[in-house]
């Protein structure tokens, strides 16, 4: 028997056990294994039930994704192909589902008449995630066996349910006692099943799956969600293969599934999603991190500073079971810090997203103290203080001389010199930078920012720290704004500089979220608010480097208390958080046109799309080129977990190599020739960019 496949006879029962660790992935060579297993159970006459099951206690987590866009994921058999046999067998197929069971593994799952589950098993079809839909019968199966409303939720979202659920809703039939017991009790089914002479395949629960929907269901939940949706096109295509379950016979409509799934398969924005799954794992990989190199333990943690961002980073922690202390100088700083992590923690209580029990649980591992000898037992620290590097530096030399041996030192600075924090200490390879995004409790980008003299196992433990508490961690080097924010300098210049040259904030906005970004340049830095960007620039001129009279409005509006959402006034005017154009800021921006003999002229959305993204592409590029980021596709997951840059358009490098580096590369070139000595000054192509082109090269990748 081949080796991914665990073949054995239980006097009248095959188990058949998939055994393609780490997660048995549905790739050709074990979808060929499976299939040729099955024909032997079905061809031995002494077989008169099959049972599937993981052999290393996993079920599947679906199909190999590696496979996606080439010519083995329709290789022999196919996975549809090979589930439409496994249904046509005329002996009792009972799935085993043990720990998860998602993707095509739900939809093998499907295929069989029976399964049973653990306590522990997730089940789910998160195809949605990859711009895809289900594409072995999942969207055809699934709401013959749970009605279509239902199938529609769970598949749109994305997210696996438990075993609870997954009985309650009918995917399951039963659940074990135990993880331990699934196999037994799995084999005890068969054979109640044969005791009973059940048939092969039960009849569908839902055999009209829109039974009790109104008839213009479809039409109006499209309605409801296409704003939602904005351009991604595999939620209609979800929608459009339920609407065919309810509508034709299980066969038409799988053959319409396998249509539809072949056009999402083949679309730049499951390619992109593709990419954002690879670059996720990839993001875990550091060079010059070996695999076995020792980590620190980190079982306590401290956070200077109680404000927002200091006490949405304690709750990180304290999420993942892991004590912190919160610390401030005043008492009533303190107060209002613990209050408001309470509050939070309250109202995800009323939105059902957190048990009472949990409530308690997480508020008591969080803890105050306004001595900074109460660290001295602490394993991590994160500085998350006011933004300038005096006061920074001032914490740091207080760490240093109370905190342990050992103790990870972390900023959370979100712009200035690690290097020079660490400089203040006797223990510079202790100290990293942390820098979460606003609401740290929400956000899950973490920029881990290594020190030139950060130790490996330092940066290896955060990295793993990270993931623990539900991060996505990715590694940056040493320069003004890291990754994310030094990105964002060119990208709102270019926003500052054509409103000055004669369009709208709005206008700007328009194009960015016309391109699915959740919001435009000038809208997010009303929400950060005017104040916080002006405090960073003002703090970083001389990291800028150059004439800076860009930004004259965004210092005017500072200069004017027009802060953003906060104030009710920035770039917009805002009641109740509601948008609105201001037609003084329009007139200021003529003003100092005026002042800075800027000409003003009408501008075209091609030209903000192509100035405001060429301009942020080429920042990421020139980042690479100078180590900053270790790959590009790290500078893509910043952007869309940091910044709102769709993750269907695969972050901003990989939507440059969409466009054509060659494109990009003229573009830049374009406005540097035409907007004179401002064009000159800017427009600077990145010399890794005039190198990949001159290479022919279409990926982005330093060399």
């Amino acid at each position: 028997m081949n080796p991914l496949i665990h073949y054995h006879v239980d006097a009248e029962l095959a188990l058949i056990g998939l055994a393609r660790p780490p997660v048995n992935a549905l790739g050709q060579p074990l979808r060929a294994a499976l299939l040729e297993a099955c024909e032997q159970a079905q061809a031995d006459p002494a077989v008169r039930a099959i049972v599937l099951y993981g052999a290393n206690g996993l079920f599947s987590a679906g199909a190999d994704i590696s496979e996606f866009g080439t010519q083995a994921s329709c290789a022999a058999p196919d996975l549809p192909g090979l589930l439409q046999r496994l249904t046509s067998m005329d002996k009792p197929l009972v799935a085993a589902l043990g720990k998860l069971a998602l993707g095509g593994g739900l939809e093998l799952a499907l295929a069989c008449g029976y399964r049973i589950g653990e306590p522990g098993t997730r089940v789910g079809l998160p195809e949605i995630n990859l711009g895809l839909l289900p594409g072995a019968g999942g969207t055809q199966r699934l709401p013959r066996l749970i009605g279509a409303r239902q199938a529609l939720d769970l598949i749109l979202a994305g997210t696996p349910v438990n075993s609870e659920t997954a009985l309650r809703l009918g995917i399951l039939d039963r659940v074990a006692k135990h993880a331990d017991a699934l196999l037994d009790e799995a084999c005890a089914f068969a054979r109640e099943l044969l005791g009973d002479r059940a048939a092969a395949r039960p009849d569908v629960p839902y055999p009209d799956p829109a039974g009790g929907l109104p008839d213009d269901f479809f039409e109006h939940f499209l309605e409801a969600n296409a704003p939602r949706w904005k351009s991604r096109l595999a939620p209609r295509l979800v929608l459009d293969a339920l609407q065919a379950a309810c509508r034709w016979p299980l066969t038409e409509g799988l053959a319409h599934e396998q249509v539809l799934f072949k056009q999402a398969e083949d679309s730049r924005q499951s390619a992109a999603l593709r990419h954002v799954f690879f670059a996720e794992r990839e993001a875990a990989k550091v060079p010059w991190i070996e695999a076995d190199l020792p980590l620190r333990p980190i079982c306590k943690v401290a956070v200077i500073g109680a404000g927002t961002m200091g006490g949405g980073i304690a709750m990180n922690f304290a999420n993942a079971g892991i004590p912190v202390i919160l610390l401030e100088r005043q008492q009533d700083a303190l107060d209002r810090g613990i209050a408001q992590i309470n509050r939070n923690y309250a109202n995800s209580v009323k939105r059902g997203k957190l048990a009472p029990e949990q409530l308690e649980q997480r508020t008591t591992l969080i803890s105050g103290t306004l001595d900074y000898a109460d660290l001295r037992d602490v394993d991590l620290v994160i500085e998350a203080v006011f933004e300038k590097l005096e006061i920074k530096q001032e914490v740091f030399r207080t760490l240093d001389e109370v905190c342990k041996p050992g103790a990870i030192l972390a900023t959370n600075t979100s712009s200035l010199d690690v290097d020079r924090i660490a400089a203040v200490t006797s223990r510079p390879h202790d100290v990293i930078g942390l820098h979460f995004f606003s609401p740290a409790n929400v956000m899950r980008l973490l920029e881990v920012v290594n020190g030139r003299q950060t130790a490996a196992d330092v940066l290896a433990t955060t990295l793993k720290l990270g993931r623990t508490i539900g991060k996505l961690p990715v590694v940056s080097g040493v320069c003004f704004g890291f990754i994310g924010n030094r990105m964002l300098e060119p990208y709102a210049r270019e926003a500052h500089r054509l409103v000055l040259e004669g369009a709208s904030p709005a206008q700007v906005d328009n194009v960015l979220t016309g391109l699915d970004l959740n919001m435009g340049v000038l809208s997010m830095l009303d929400l950060a608010g005017i104040d916080v960007n002006f405090l960073v620039r003002d703090a970083n001129r001389t990291a800028i480097n150059h004439d800076d009279s860009y930004c004259r409005l965004g210092d005017e509006l500072y200069a004017l208390g027009r802060y953003g959402q906060k104030t009710g006034r920035g770039f917009y005017l805002y009641d109740d958080r509601e948008r609105q154009e201001d037609y003084e800021v329009i007139a200021l921006a003529e003003r100092l046109a005026g002042e800075l003999h800027i000409p003003r002229r009408p501008i075209d959305a091609q030209e903000i799309h192509d100035r405001c993204l060429f301009m942020l592409i080429n920042e990421g590029i020139q980042l690479l080129d100078e180590g900053i980021a270790l790959r590009a596709s790290d500078i893509d997951l910043v952007w869309i977990n940091g910044y709102g840059f769709p993750a269907h358009l695969g972050g901003p490098m990989h939507y440059a190599e969409q466009l054509g580096l060659d494109k990009v590369l003229r573009g830049i070139e374009h406005y540097r020739q035409t907007l004179g000595a401002y064009g000159e000054m800017w427009f600077q192509p990145a010399p890794l960019l005039a190198r990949l082109v001159a290479a022919g090269k279409t990926r982005i990748e330093r060399f």
